[in-house]
């Protein structure tokens, strides 16, 4: 079993003097996803959950439109290997055209809100769910709480799934901000509770337009960042009515989209 946290020999320099201790380090190692046999995706990722990740960018990516179409899910050592039912279609020339992944980029080529709406990504209906904005204002303390590895390291990205009234629902970590949605959103849907209609998603670090793709992807109409989103993301959720919320950190936050959702 691969393990998520490496143990390294390091030099400590504080001012004049150093030393020789022990760190711990994040792991980092390619995940290759393989659909009836072929590679749909290469990512670079946090051991951990493969089978999750895996489920999410299928599920996220417009491929799967839920756990009913996966005949069977495999995991051997740094690969996923995953089947489908029958009657499922796959556009294989399009995934090797668009689907090559790393912990940085997101899926490159997916740069516009027209692809989205030719995926059929949803327009979220308004105004649901009512969320208090002391609800909000929690949220970065309860993902914390949560991030046993980035506790230890403090080299990971975090996404956490709460409920409406703050309750924390599924926490993921990864050195890749989109693998960690892909975890949260593929565990939910193995677990057959897809689409994720009034659940909240945070997420550490900036809100780029691949998350807000993922979670729209997912039925989520609330996305919270503790950074700033990119401008393509804050398009992107106005024109599918997602509530996005920025800087939600040290009880203050901006909203960027979807106010009426916010008390």
């Amino acid at each position: 079993m691969s393990r998520s946290i490496l143990t390294v020999p390091i030099q400590k320099v504080e001012g004049a003097s150093s030393s020789t201790l022990q760190d711990l380090l994040p792991v980092e190692e390619p995940l290759e996803i393989r659909l009836c046999d072929r590679t749909v995706s290469i990512t670079m990722r946090t051991p951990g959950q493969d089978l999750e990740l895996a489920a999410g960018f299928l599920f996220t990516e417009g491929i799967v439109e839920g756990a009913h179409q996966i005949l069977d899910i495999q995991s051997s050592k740094n690969t996923v290997t995953v089947a489908l039912k029958a009657d499922v279609e796959i556009d294989f020339e399009r995934l090797e055209r668009h689907f090559y992944t790393t912990s940085s980029c997101g899926v490159c080529g997916k740069t516009s809100i027209e692809a989205l709406q030719m995926q059929g990504c949803p327009t979220l209906p308004g105004n649901v769910p009512a969320v208090p904005s002391r609800v909000i204002h929690d949220l970065p303390a309860a993902l914390r709480q949560d991030q046993a590895i980035f506790e230890r390291t403090g080299g990971l990205h975090g996404a956490a799934l709460f409920d409406p009234a703050g309750k924390l629902l599924l926490v993921r970590e990864d050195v890749g901000r989109h693998n960690a949605v892909d975890k949260v959103v593929g565990g939910e849907m193995l677990a057959g509770r897809t689409p994720l209609a009034g659940k909240l998603l945070l997420v550490s670090g900036r809100a780029s337009f691949e998350l807000t793709q993922k979670a729209l992807m997912a039925g989520i109409p609330i996305l919270a960042a503790v950074g700033a989103p990119s401008s393509l993301a804050v398009e992107t959720a106005r024109r599918f009515n997602m509530t996005l919320l920025g800087f939600v950190r040290e009880g203050r936050f901006n909203i960027y989209s979807g106010a009426s959702r916010i008390q």
